[in-house]
């Protein structure tokens, strides 16, 4: 499967919120906020605080919930939790939407999740073994079987008991009937949010744009290690590892790449600290050129930095189609290079006749902006000047993000004048990692690095693979029976 993969991709998003009487609705627009993180499934529960319902589906929010008040008329109730997926442990198929519905001898309980579980592979096998039964291949299904695990429900605070058995990157929402609980891993790789509404009810959020979808307020994040709940009585704190004892790692990638330039997470504006990004790229690696243009959306803000530090000056060489769908799904290659071309059109009066530099977030496998190289010299672009504001990615995440395998980066085994002559550049500059984290407000080693130096904050024993809990078999089953939804 990997040979479908191109370039890099978003994991998932999270949304909860309890205690509205419109918590399904603001629950849809918070996760519409969210779609830049994952747009292969959508869903949302609810609890009327007796009974969890659930709906979900494959697509974008819009989509799945295209028959709006309808769906939300079933789904009433005070608490919601709402979930967008882009799949980085199983396939990219209906039964592994999220939000997870069970039901245990505790009763019903919804679950979703951001992140990648290293062990769930493993787990996965000695429940089989045991005699449980899957009804999906994401590693989110695992936390349910633990959690129903007679030995561990009799344990006196069972979810806690069940987090300390996970190992990766995890945020989750939990909905049971009568409350939500959200949980972050203790390296706290994976970022998420408290706010309150005007209302009085509290909310959860990956990231705080989503806040702003609700006209809720920042509160705090969760804690690495904390379990936050809210029900009747308010909301109240408790941590499953004791604070202190492990080390933070937060994915700096998120501010990189993933979040949104408008929202807050680890302590800082994301918008904000791409521009500084851009102005250390423009001290490591100056350029004499007529014009900075950034590859949009995510090079946006540190293009901007990158042109208020050398004095050249910024414009828009290139320019995105919010309508085109995501190039990297696309099973054949040629067909994954015209969408390239829909999603990006290049300003021939930008660009014609000028020296430029190109500011992007990262390469990864590299194939698809050598595709924007050359649509600019098409252009009549006279030199093209690289900038990429991270160092040069030369390993596979493990933690949520679906980069390609070692091997397909580009970066790996390839030093800068290799780079520069695969992408067709006139010259190439990567941001130093001592750079890139000179930028971050909190310590360096506050934050994974592990896709450029290898250093992983949690052991990775055996090369996790996207597809290791399903078979070659249960894929082609559920191609065969999948109905577009």
């Amino acid at each position: 499967m990997s040979n479908l993969l191109s370039e890099k991709k978003e994991y998932c998003g999270l949304f909860g919120i309890f205690g509205d009487d419109k918590a399904v609705e603001k629950t849809y627009f918070g996760l519409h906020s969210l779609q830049h993180r994952g747009q292969e499934s959508a869903g949302i529960a609810s609890s009327d605080g007796e009974t969890i319902q659930c709906y979900t589906g494959m697509g974008t929010v819009r989509r799945v919930f295209r028959n709006g008040q309808e769906i939300f008329d079933k789904l009433s109730g005070p608490m919601a939790i709402g979930h967008v997926r882009y799949s980085t442990t199983g396939s990219s198929k209906s039964f592994n939407s999220q939000p997870l519905l069970c039901e245990y001898s505790y009763g019903q309980v919804a679950v979703a999740n951001n992140g990648n579980l290293i062990n769930a592979s493993l787990l996965r096998d000695e429940y089989e073994a045991y005699g449980s039964i899957f009804k999906s291949t994401t590693d989110t299904e695992i936390i349910i079987h633990l959690l129903a695990k007679p030995t561990h429900v009799s344990n006196q605070d069972s979810l806690a008991h069940v987090l300390n058995h996970l190992q990766g990157a995890y945020s989750l929402l939990f909905l049971f009937a009568d409350r939500i609980e959200a949980a972050r891993d203790p390296c706290g790789i994976r970022p998420l949010c408290i706010g309150q509404t005007d209302g009085g009810a509290y909310v959860f959020a990956s990231e705080t744009c989503a806040f702003d979808a609700v006209n809720a307020k920042f509160v705090r994040e969760v804690e690495p290690g904390e379990i936050v709940r809210l029900d009747k009585d308010g909301l109240s704190s408790r941590f499953f590892v004791k604070p202190g004892t492990v080390k933070p790692a937060h994915c700096i990638f998120e501010h990189i790449y993933f979040a949104k330039q408008n929202s807050t997470i680890f302590g800082e504006n994301v918008h904000e600290f791409r521009k500084r990004l851009g102005r250390e790229l423009a001290v490591e690696h100056p350029a004499e050129a007529d014009v900075v243009i950034p590859v949009p959306d995510s090079g946006t803000s540190a293009a901007i930095g990158y042109a208020e530090q050398s004095k050249i000056p910024f414009d828009m060489g290139l320019v995105r189609s919010h309508y085109v769908g995501r190039t990297f799904i696309s099973p054949d290659q040629k067909v994954r290079e015209l969408e390239v071309k829909l999603k990006l059109s290049v300003v021939n009066e930008v660009v014609r006749g000028k020296r430029i530099v190109v500011v992007d977030d990262s390469i990864v496998r590299g194939t698809t902006t050598r595709g924007k190289i050359r649509t600019l010299r098409r252009a009549g672009a006279k030199e093209i000047h690289m900038r990429v504001s991270c160092p040069p990615l030369r390993h596979p995440c493990f933690y949520g993000i679906d980069f390609p395998t070692k091997e397909e980066l580009l970066a790996n085994g390839r030093d800068l004048d290799q780079i520069r002559d695969f992408l067709e550049v006139d010259s190439v500059g990567y941001m130093l990692l001592e750079g890139l984290l000179s930028c971050a407000s909190l310590p360096a080693d506050h934050y994974c690095t592990a896709c450029w130096s290898g250093e992983y904050p949690i052991p990775v024993d055996v090369a996790v693979n996207k597809f290791d809990m399903e078979s070659y078999q249960s894929r082609m089953l559920d191609g065969l029976s999948e109905t577009d939804d």
